[in-house]
């Protein structure tokens, strides 16, 4: 689990939310992000992900929430430039020569806090970045990395129905040209699995 070790910053003295621009109203997006080899692979499942990017509108940004982000409490991150993050390991040289370039949106992420307000989420300014869970997809979406991206984390402490409620929130970004985008798959780990007993009897 990762912690932060920003403080939770107040925005309440601006309008965040007004500099985003009014759109109509953003898809909503759930991906199964798999092995991060999908990032390099030419699948049929990657490529059905790949054609997603001309079927829907355009984003101004993009609000991704990765399940590889834990953290003890709801943070965001608002650096400029997040890094590319490779939080793997085993896996060929040329996954880890994979860069996604993309901006960050400080205004995305502070917007995003209020609207999370009481919930009082956090601003990572410096530490975190864009894990595999976010850029293995979207990078077969929208592979010129052109369109910001904030990530989103989860909180390892709540229930289902607060992220729920969390989520509900968030509503309003999708009609500011944000596309929401939540990337995971079935809960697994790698670390507990015998690997050398993969063919052994229950």
């Amino acid at each position: 689990m990762n912690t932060q070790s920003n403080q939770i910053q107040s925005t309440s003295s601006m309008d965040w939310l007004s500099l985003l621009p009014e759109t109509e109203l953003m898809p909503a997006l759930f991906l199964a992000h798999g092995s991060p080899m999908l990032a390099i692979m030419d699948t049929e499942f990657g490529r059905n992900i790949q054609a997603l990017g001309p079927r829907i509108p355009k984003p101004n940004a993009i609000l991704c929430v990765s399940a590889h982000w834990e953290t003890r409490g709801t943070w965001l991150t608002a650096m400029a430039k997040p890094r590319t993050i490779h939080d793997f390991g085993g896996f060929p040289q040329e996954l880890y020569d994979v860069q996604y370039p993309a901006l960050g949106s400080p205004v995305l992420a502070k917007a995003s806090q209020q609207l999370l307000t009481p919930e009082a989420a956090g601003l990572d300014e410096q530490e975190w970045g864009l894990d595999h869970g976010a850029w293995s997809v979207l990078r077969k979406i929208y592979p010129q990395a052109d369109i910001p991206v904030v990530q989103l984390s989860i909180d390892h402490f709540k229930t289902s129905q607060e992220h729920y409620a969390l989520a509900k929130q968030l509503h309003a970004l999708r009609r500011k040209g944000v596309l929401i985008v939540g990337s995971g798959n079935i809960v697994h780990n790698l670390r507990r699995i015998a690997w050398d007993h993969e063919t052994a009897e229950e």
